[in-house]
This record gives structure tokens, C-alpha cells and sequence, in this order.
């Protein structure tokens, strides 16, 4: 090599490095509580997995649950905190991506049934009768927690649709909010995140006297960390396990409090088959 093709060789290296560089690993989360305990939480743990990974990490804020999978697909994200429901969508979406790691708690995950007070329903250990005729508000509509698991626990007990169950459905959009709308007596009884519900009563932000629980679902998997097939050729290879490792390792209380889990674990896609299944069983999804 003469020192002119050197010196451009040199100079054209110089010149592709910042772009290089500059590549950025982005991740987004399901919209499950409001936007600003979401921004401060994960904005933790872009921190925690810059530091890991040792490139630049980004969380970006999306409005819905479906919004979190578009961005997914369309690759404005390379990752996501999905929820078991959309994590299956995206998956099947992004030929080749892998849910990698779960909280602890998401192999036997759960929600509550909770109700007003002035519903006059008192807890049981199933779903009775005194449901019928009552207003019900879901979380979002691509919600595991929220909507999928209730909705199929409803129509396996009463054998018919909510619409037909309940005097008025309606979908809150998150987790916060169907609480919120249950213990303002906007709606009779919600379904949510049994997570969500116990840190608002851990932190005193509701009043257990007007909203309580009546009923709670059997388990099931739901929460994991799901990423694009591609990254290791994006990102260089390995990447993939990397990532999975910086979550597993990860140990901070204060960054696990954030979600909340006591720590991670390994994923797989297969783990997750039975909401897949749960899913076509209702008409969310269809089969492959």
C-alpha cells in the first residue's frame, strides 16, 4: 500500500469513526404506569446498561402498548420491557428476536380482581355471580395483566363475552389508571397488575377501604426483556448475550425497586407459548 491509498485510507477511517461511535442502543418499555414514574425508572437503567455495554444506551417513552411494538418492529428500538402479550406480538413481528430475561416474579405472575366498595362485592376464592351486571374496566387492551388473563379467566368461568357479562367494559390504558377509576367509583371492578397494586399500597396511595380486592388469578408467565434478532449484527458479535448478562447481573435494590422485581432471570421464547395460546384462544392474535 503506497502512502497516498494509506493516507486515504487513514483520513476515510477518521471520518467514519464518529458514526460508528455514535451508534446507539435503544430501548422503550409497555406504558403500564404513568409516563413519569416510567421516564425516572428506566432512565436508571440506561445508565446501569451504558455502563455494562459500554456504548450509548437510550430509553425513549412510547404512549401505548401497541405503539411499544410498532417501535419495536419498525426498529426505532432495538429492545423492549414487554409485557407477556406484547412481547409475543412483537417476537412474531421481528422474525428472529428473542425474549432474553424475566423478573423472578414473571414465571408465576398475577392480577387482582379489585372493587368499590360501594359494589358491594366481598373477596372470594372465585369469580361469582355477583360480577353480572356490574361496570368493569380493563387496563390496555394489549395488556397481559390488564386484559388478556382477566378476560380469559372471565370467559372460562361465565362462558360468554364481558360485553355481555358487564353493564359497561372500558379500558383504562394502564395500571395506575384502573385503579384510580375503580377507587373514584368511575367503574365497579377493574382487573390489574397485582405488582402495581401492592407498591401503590406499599407507598399509602390509595384508600383500602374503598378499593379492595375480591379475587385474584391462577399464575402465569408475563413480563420479559425482549430484542431484535438483528442486534448482534448491528451492535457486533455477542451483543445479545451481553445484554442478557448486564440484566442478570443486575443487583442494585434501588435500580430493581424501579420495576419491581428481585432480580432477573433467563428467558426464553418458548416460555411464553401458553400466552400465545391464551391469546388465540380469546381472538386477539390469530395462529401461525
Amino acid at each position: 500500500m503506497n502512502w497516498i491509498t494509506k493516507t486515504f485510507c487513514v483520513s476515510l477511517a477518521t471520518f467514519l469513526a464518529p458514526a460508528v461511535l455514535a451508534e446507539t442502543f435503544v430501548f422503550t418499555a409497555i406504558p403500564d404506569q404513568d409516563e413519569r414514574q416510567l421516564t425516572e425508572r428506566f432512565g436508571k437503567i440506561a445508565d446501569y446498561l451504558e455502563q455494562q455495554l459500554e456504548i450509548e444506551v437510550q430509553y425513549i417513552p412510547v404512549k401505548s402498548y401497541s405503539a411499544a411494538v410498532s417501535a419495536f418492529r419498525s426498529d426505532q428500538v432495538q429492545m423492549a420491557w414487554f409485557g407477556g402479550l406484547t412481547g409475543v406480538q412483537a417476537r412474531q413481528l421481528v422474525p428472529g428476536s428473542q425474549a432474553i430475561a424475566q423478573g423472578e416474579e414473571d414465571t408465576a405472575f398475577k392480577s387482582y380482581f379489585i372493587a368499590h366498595e360501594s359494589a358491594g362485592l366481598a373477596p372470594a376464592d372465585t369469580l361469582t355471580d355477583a360480577l353480572r351486571g356490574k361496570s368493569f374496566t380493563f387496563g390496555s387492551k394489549g395488556s397481559t395483566s390488564g386484559r388478556l388473563m382477566p378476560e380469559f379467566y372471565l370467559r372460562e368461568q361465565f362462558d360468554e363475552a364481558p360485553e355481555t357479562l358487564f353493564s359497561r367494559v372500558g379500558f383504562s390504558g394502564d395500571h395506575s389508571r384502573t385503579i384510580a377509576l375503580v377507587e373514584s367509583g368511575a367503574y365497579d371492578v377493574g382487573a390489574v397488575n397485582y405488582a402495581v397494586w401492592d407498591a401503590a399500597v406499599e407507598a399509602g396511595e390509595l384508600d383500602t377501604t374503598v378499593v379492595q380486592i375480591i379475587w385474584e388469578t391462577p399464575a402465569y408467565p408475563d413480563y420479559q426483556w425482549t430484542i431484535r434478532g438483528d442486534a448482534d449484527a448491528r451492535f457486533g458479535d455477542g451483543f445479545t448475550q451481553r445484554v442478557q448478562q448486564a440484566l442478570l447481573d443486575m443487583t442494585d435494590p434501588d435500580l430493581l425497586a424501579a420495576f419491581p422485581r428481585s432480580g432477573f432471570i433467563p428467558a426464553t421464547n418458548a416460555d411464553y407459548a401458553p400466552i400465545e395460546a391464551t391469546a388465540i384462544s380469546i381472538g386477539i392474535m390469530d395462529a401461525q
